[in-house]
């Protein structure tokens, strides 16, 4: 990645780029849009790198469906299905640490982090109902 990243241009413009490893599971990549807008073609690749790197490890690098939550101090993943099982049995809640893999700003994930409690994320409506109870499968 590192390799990709050092040679990553838009339109044969460099694009001034860094990447960082989470919890040794979340890769997150930033680019300085002020020096250089990525343009499709540049993310098409940076695409393609990352499906390439997934593909030779044997991993999904990036399938958004899980959800990453942390219990009894350990990072799981489970379906979104599995997940709102859990919040049913009273199992995981609204104040579950979980890991918001659809922030695309990095200033978002300086000021709220990756990892919160489920009521500050989209986790939160979408698994707690009023704060608290699992809504029905829709």
């Amino acid at each position: 990645m590192d390799a990709f990243l050092g040679g990553w241009a838009a339109h044969g413009a460099p694009l001034r780029s860094a990447r960082d490893l989470i919890e040794d599971r979340f890769l997150v990549v930033g680019v300085d849009e002020d020096a250089t807008r990525p343009s499709g073609c540049s993310i098409d690749a940076l695409v393609n790198r990352l499906e390439a790197l997934g593909e030779a490890r044997g991993v999904a690098v990036l399938d958004h469906a899980p959800v990453w939550y942390r219990r009894d101090g350990e990072v799981r993943m489970a379906t979104r299905e599995a997940f709102r099982a859990l919040a049913r049995e009273g199992a995981v809640g609204p104040d579950t640490p979980v890991f918001d893999t659809s922030l695309t700003k990095l200033s978002e994930l300086r000021t709220r982090g990756l990892e919160r409690p489920a009521r500050e994320s989209w986790h939160g409506k979408a698994f707690f109902r009023d704060g608290g109870t699992a809504p029905s499968r829709r």
